[in-house]
């Protein structure tokens, strides 16, 4: 198999018409969409979360639906619910927001926690059931879930069952300088981002090829040496003595199959370290838990994968 990502590399670019200063986040976005991984992205308000996954939705012409989770958001306003109609003395299924192709749930973590279940049940079993019927979601159908990191009064955080669901958790900063200062310019020219006008940025895939980029990256090679040392790394994560939870064998699957999305996104049909190294932050990061003691001392999560990727011996 010959990989072919410029479709993706077109993408990318066109992406970066309209957001500036966050060229990774956007490659690791597109990784879990090809590899049909939910994500999680965490970031403080205004740095373009929402107009991020609207502009992926636009530029591969996904269906699109947002819903801003709230505590009084029941799991039927977000799946659906089964109507009776007077006239016909039926009932008729009214079909929720998650009945779309990319679904954005905003502050996933201010939602109580029978609505989380709801979602992440239907973001597991890629189904909704409904008064016992079982209803099939799109096959493109992928999640984007938010969360603020500042403010944690009346939340309800997702615990580590539900968090090892999402393929990635991304955190987005604040841009840089450059990127900030175009930004400025561009407002200036009456182009302020909060008015961006989709319609005019020209579609450059389509769900079909993103489907069809599913289906190449399962034939991605990868060999039993680096599997070895995805198995190395996963095991370093429960051995260590930093840890309080190491990453589970979801964690391991999923990570194989992202390492295989980020080598094709590389031009590749085979997947080298470098792949793993390279999408580690974001899959671990969500899934390991510090020790008490650890977090006295001042580690943080992102610097224990660093350390582990540092001091697992690479296979040659």
């Amino acid at each position: 198999m010959k990989p072919n990502s410029d479709l993706f590399i077109e993408i990318v670019h066109g992406i970066e018409q309209i957001i500036l200063g966050q060229s990774q986040i956007v490659k690791q976005l597109l990784v879990a969409l090809i590899s049909g991984g939910h994500v999680i992205i965490e970031g403080v308000p205004g740095t373009g979360k929402t107009l991020l996954v609207k502009v992926i939705a636009h530029l591969i012409k996904a269906d699109f639906s947002r819903v801003q989770l709230t505590p009084d958001i029941l799991p039927a306003d977000i799946l659906g619910t089964n109507i009776f109609d007077l006239n016909s003395r039926s009932f008729s299924l009214k079909k929720g927001p998650i009945f779309t192709e990319i679904l954005l749930a905003d502050e996933i973590n201010r939602t109580p926690p029978k609505t989380q279940a709801a979602l992440l049940e239907a973001m597991e079993e890629q189904q909704v059931t409904l008064d016992g019927e079982s209803l099939a979601l799109g096959d493109l159908f992928w999640v984007i879930a938010t969360q603020n990191p500042l403010e944690f009064e009346g939340t309800y955080p997702l615990p580590e069952a539900q968090l090892d669901r999402f393929l990635f958790k991304l955190v987005v900063d604040y841009p840089e300088t450059a990127a900030e200062k175009q930004m400025l310019l561009n407002a200036n020219q009456n182009t302020s981002v909060k008015r961006v006008n989709l319609t005019n940025l020209e579609a450059i895939a389509n769900v079909k090829q993103i489907i069809e980029a599913r289906q190449a990256v399962k034939r991605v090679n990868l060999t039993e040496p680096i599997i070895d040392y995805l198995l190395n790394l996963i095991h370093k994560t429960r051995q260590n003595r930093d840890l309080l939870l190491g990453a589970s064998p979801r964690a391991a699957v999923l990570w194989l199959e992202a390492s295989k999305a980020q080598a094709w996104l590389s031009g590749r049909d085979f997947v080298t370290p470098d792949d793993l190294k390279a999408i580690a932050l974001p899959l671990l990061r969500h899934r390991l838990l510090l020790k008490p003691e650890a977090q006295l001392d001042g580690l943080q999560v992102e610097g224990v994968i660093t350390s582990l990727l540092e001091q697992t011996p690479v296979p040659r």
